[in-house]
């Protein structure tokens, strides 16, 4: 693992352990077996890092979900392509989750302003399936789905003691059903 890598890491798992504004710079070098200062000549700042660590997530998602939409053979394969990834990213994903939801107003706003727009074109991908699916859904619709799936999809987090390979099994179900409901 590179170090720039090995950095992201550790800061990613400190934030999560205990908040952006609860980890110092010293912090995250320890806990790569470098000194604080010695972080700097990687990154420009914890900022920085934190930034970083959510852009490239944001950007992964998107790349990963337009790669399974153009291998689907239809927009229901499109949508079982990208449930199945999803919920494996938040089961392996469980601290950037939590990084996202808790330390997202510590981001820079030029690096807020790019996740929103990544989040954006995410959840217009998982849109454009849903009314695909549906025409008769409409976007703002298709759109509200989304969202409420991503929100049950990275319950991880919070998922309690549960077996994962059943956990995977049963949020791949709820995301389906819940995604797939009528709008009744």
């Amino acid at each position: 693992m590179k170090r720039r890598d090995q950095i992201l890491a550790e800061a990613g798992r400190l934030f999560a352990a205990h908040g952006f504004h609860g980890v110092t710079v010293a912090d995250i070098g320890a806990a790569c077996g470098i000194s604080g200062p010695a972080l700097y000549k990687h990154f420009a700042s914890k900022e920085a890092m934190l930034s970083e660590l959510l852009i490239s997530v944001s950007e992964e998602l998107l790349a990963a979900g337009r790669v399974r939409v153009a291998a689907a053979e239809s927009p229901a394969d499109a949508l079982a392509a990208l449930i199945d990834y999803h919920v494996d990213f938040a089961l392996g994903s469980r601290s950037l989750i939590v990084v996202q939801d808790r330390d997202w107003q510590a981001l820079p706003p030029e690096s807020r302003a790019r996740v929103r727009s990544l989040q954006r074109a995410y959840i217009e991908l998982w849109a454009d399936q849903l009314v695909a699916r549906d025409p008769r859904l409409t976007r703002r619709t298709a759109y509200a789905k989304a969202q409420a799936g991503f929100g049950l999809m990275n319950s991880t987090p919070r998922a309690g003691e549960i077996d994962e390979s059943a956990l995977r099994v049963l949020l791949i179900e709820m995301a389906t059903r819940a995604l797939l409901a009528s709008d009744g």
